[in-house]
């Protein structure tokens, strides 16, 4: 057609003008450029399928192909037309039909494939060309285009995104065997768009049950910037945040065109989160080769754990020269096979037998490192002439390409839609009907998500509402250690979920121990969680101190006040409960002082008894005396219910005796002085005796002062009936492992100061007494012993007040007070029996020439002596104080 020839273009389709015009600025280059279809491989057929395969890669600035793909460009190519063969020889599918196909390469650029798709939307196109002349007057003969039904492709994901908008436009459905995006799987933007590999959804879910499976909460990824790379973890980050339990330390992406330097920053990066040991990595095997090489220049081989998507699958390219660094790698990989079918069909390829692949002579060249004759090029002198003899897989390396299997398992889906068609639409008929002539796209559409076959590797070929395959992943792992062949190992299989063989996983020296890649470690019994705001992988751990224990993850609670937390802080037991034992040091000092006084005091009485007549006990008062030593005797024996074990008797019996013994003491005394005072004051009035100096008197006296404690100690009875409590605040230090509960009586501080309150009243009543008794001469009473013994006794219980009050915050309180009160009493006791009962004692026993009668005087009698006694003494006194000479009085007898 010559340049005189215009074409107009008219569409049949109910598209909007603005977007024919689009479609006009882009279809004019493309059909200048491509009449000829110099880039493309046609094969003709009753029915056509289009290939859009990466055969090139990027071309250098300004050119839009480079070199030659051998694996992911020829053998996925080769793959389809291998496909083609077997449809077109299967008397059962597709019978009396052959599909043909127009095979475009993409050159690995998402633009140029765009371009080079025009192509299969021509035919859809209507040209009027009534008004077109040639040159001659005649009209055109335009060659129509064939009719494209499907393709198969494309392979890079930014490819088929692009493509995918422009065939939607024209109902062409599209079949992928490479493209993993998540973003495909959008059916409202993608609707004709099927894919026989699962998206990067269900891959990044794999990887999220990977990483929980080896117990790490705790990641950081890593993108080729481009869709591929960020989609995968934009879906790794979606669904950890979904399933919960897992934080991303950092999120870095690798530029398209990295920077010197720039891998080494990312490693210093990840860096800053050591803990993050696990890496995951949707990245293409350049941009894994550079991670892996910039790890080991940091000198970090070992310290990063990586989890690599299909990219980096079983490859040995991505980790050439650097497999110690990614030693246990953990990958993951479209589950697939072998097609040994295409194998024989490949590695039976030839310059002559396979003349249909216009890229097969490039890839000839290449892969034997020879050059081919052309005429008009010379040949260069540093390379060896190819003979066309050479076998592929005998003279070069050959291993089938991963996605061969998808290839082949995308052309059959559209054959068995293809073929379910037919039958549907054309039952009985041979060759393509006319309700299938032309084919309308969105019919074939359902046809294709509806297919369900057993694809090239005996797994099931079938597509979801999205169009998207189920998800069948082998996990890998590279191992060097401890195998016969280093290299990748299959440890486990993802087909909806995760089944991973733990023990078969090795790590870096062949440790079987997984490492950790956890933000913070779990705490230890007895300390709780305190979460780092805005990530909830992360926390400190703080101990449940003083009585708290641990009550969950989260939170300490206090142990109630009878028990103490168990030594790890995971629940409370109860506290021990303790009392005063016999064995005690703060007993043994009590009760030996208790057993002497006891000795003592029973063997005064014993001698009051022994010698009850004599002048000394009777001069003594026998009657008060034998009250008042049963005083002391009480005073020391409540020693012992201090000390023994609380019980309801022994606490009534503490109640009881404890103010009881010093009442009786002290009545006893106060009786003595107070009769003593009575007679000599009232000498001093007249020569008639005071009333109610007699012995019965005095015992009298003695019992009403003693009832008044006994009935306040029954009344006591009657309000609080003595029981036993167990103080468990008295010892309750900082530290819970030194916490007791004390077992004892109820009687508090202020109740025992109120018991003995009473007899401390007749204690000072008793001291008042001997203070005014002292002028009465002591050949005539008891009064200055009376009164020296109550002198002792205050300071003794003065100094008891500040030890008893004083310790009242100590952990050993009761221990203290117990000893301070008995020892107290003990010596109270002690100096009144000594004061009072051992000079007469030993008067009796060792000086019984001394216990005789002497002259008895009158009341009146003994009150003058008395009276003179006392004038003597202050005359005495009286001329000491002048300077003269002091004289003695004659004793009165």
């Amino acid at each position: 057609m010559g340049n005189k020839c215009v074409e107009v273009i008219w569409s049949n389709w109910n598209c909007p003008t603005w977007l024919l015009w689009m479609l006009w600025a882009w279809l004019s280059p493309a059909w200048a450029h491509q009449h000829s279809h110099p880039h493309s491989i046609k094969i003709p057929g009753d029915i056509t399928l289009g290939g859009l395969f990466p055969v090139h890669a990027k071309g250098p600035s300004g050119l839009p192909c480079g070199e030659i793909k051998k694996e992911k460009g020829i053998h996925r190519m080769e793959a389809m037309l291998y496909a083609l063969d077997q449809i077109n020889s299967d008397p059962d599918l597709l019978p009396n039909i052959t599909l043909g196909a127009r095979i475009l390469d993409t050159c690995s650029r998402d633009t140029y494939a765009l371009e080079q798709s025009l192509t299969f939307v021509q035919a859809l196109i209507q040209k009027d060309t009534s008004d077109i002349r040639c040159s001659n007057g005649e009209q055109p003969i335009i060659r129509k285009p064939e009719r494209v039904v499907g393709v198969i492709g494309a392979s890079a994901s930014s490819v088929s995104i692009m493509v995918a908008n422009v065939l939607r436009l024209f109902e062409i459905p599209q079949i992928s065997y490479a493209s993993t995006a998540p973003e495909l799987s959008d059916n409202n933007r993608y609707d004709f768009f099927s894919r026989v590999v699962p998206p990067d959804s269900y891959q990044a879910q794999a990887m999220v049950d990977i990483v929980k499976a080896l117990g790490w909460n705790y990641v950081s990824t890593l993108a080729s910037e481009g869709n591929y790379g960020e989609s995968g973890v934009d879906a790794f980050v979606q669904i950890s945040r979904e399933a919960g339990g897992l934080c991303i330390a950092q999120s870095m992406k690798i530029p398209r065109d990295p920077k010197p330097g720039e891998f080494d920053k990312i490693i210093k990066r990840l860096m800053e989160t050591p803990n993050a040991r696990g890496v995951i990595i949707f990245a293409n095997e350049d941009d894994i080769k550079q991670v892996l090489e910039a790890a080991r220049r940091a000198n970090l081989t070992g310290h990063f754990k990586f989890v690599g998507s299909d990219s980096w699958g079983a490859k040995s390219s991505p980790i050439l020269d650097h497999e110690d660094v990614a030693e246990g790698a953990v990958t993951i990989l479209p589950k697939r096979a072998s097609i040994e079918g295409f194998d024989q069909y490949f590695t039976s390829r030839s310059l002559e037998n396979n003349r249909r692949n216009i890229w097969f002579a490039e890839f000839w060249e290449d892969d034997f490192r020879c050059k081919l004759t052309r005429p008009g090029i010379k040949l260069d002198p540093e390379k060896k002439k190819c003979t066309g003899n050479e076998r592929i897989g005998r003279d070069s390396p050959y291993e089938q390409e991963g996605k061969v299997q998808f290839v082949i398992d995308a052309v059959y889906a559209m054959a068995h839609a293809l073929h379910n068609m037919h039958q549907d639409l054309c039952p009985g008929a041979i060759g393509v009907c006319d309700k299938m002539d032309p084919v309308e796209g969105r019919l074939v559409l359902s046809y294709i998500r509806s297919v369900n076959f057993n694809g090239s590797a005996g797994t099931g070929v079938l597509f979801n509402e999205n169009g998207d395959a189920p998800g069948r992943y082998d996990i890998f792992q590279y191992q060097m250690t401890n195998t016969s062949n280093p290299g990748y190992k299959v440890i486990g299989q993802w087909t909806n979920n995760l089944r991973l063989n733990v023990e078969e996983m090795q790590w870096s020296g062949g440790d079987r121990q997984i490492p950790d890649s956890v933000c913070s470690f779990p705490c230890r019994p007895g300390e709780r969680k305190k979460m780092v705001k805005g990530v909830p992988c992360c926390w400190h751990c703080e101990l449940c101190d003083g009585y708290q224990y641990q009550a969950d993850e989260f939170a300490c609670e206090m142990c109630p006040f009878d028990m103490r937390p168990t030594p790890n802080r995971t629940a409370c037991r109860p506290t021990p409960i303790i009392k005063l034992e016999w064995h005690s040091p703060w007993a043994i000092i009590p009760v030996f002082l208790a057993i002497l006084g006891i000795v003592a005091t029973l063997s005064v009485v014993i001698t009051f008894i022994r010698f009850n007549d004599t002048p000394i006990v009777r001069a003594a008062g026998r009657e008060l005396s034998y009250v008042l030593l049963t005083g002391i005797f009480l005073i020391y024996l409540i020693t012992f219910l201090m000390i023994a074990e609380p019980g309801p008797v022994v606490c009534a019996f503490r109640r009881l005796l404890l103010g009881l013994g010093m009442c009786i003491t002290y009545s006893a005394m106060l009786t003595k002085t107070n009769r003593i005072y009575r007679i000599f004051e009232q000498g001093k009035k007249s020569v008639t005796p005071p009333k109610f100096i007699s012995p019965t008197s005095q015992l009298a006296i003695t019992f009403i002062l003693i009832s008044f404690q006994v009935l306040g100690v029954f009344i006591w009875f009657g309000v609080v009936p003595p029981h036993t409590i167990v103080d468990y605040e008295e010892q309750r230090p900082p530290n819970p492992e030194l916490a007791r509960g004390v077992l004892k009586c109820d009687m508090s501080d202020l109740s025992l100061i109120c018991c003995l309150s009473y007899s401390i009243v007749l204690m000072v009543t008793c001291t008042v007494y001997a203070v005014k008794s002292r002028g009465v001469p002591e050949t005539f009473n008891e009064a200055k012993p009376i009164g020296f013994t109550m002198y002792t006794t205050c300071i003794i219980w003065l100094a008891f007040v500040p030890i008893f009050f004083g310790t009242a915050q100590s952990t050993e309180k009761m221990f203290i007070q117990t000893t301070t009160l008995t020892v107290s009493m003990s010596l109270s006791a002690s100096v009144s029996l000594g004061m009072l009962y051992m000079p007469k004692v030993y008067v009796i026993i060792f000086h019984p020439e001394q216990n005789v009668q002497k002259r008895k005087r009158s009341f009146k009698a003994v009150v003058q002596a008395a009276t003179m006694s006392t004038r003597l003494s202050q005359k005495s006194n009286s001329d000491k104080q002048n300077g003269e000479t002091k004289l003695e009085p004659d004793r009165m007898q």
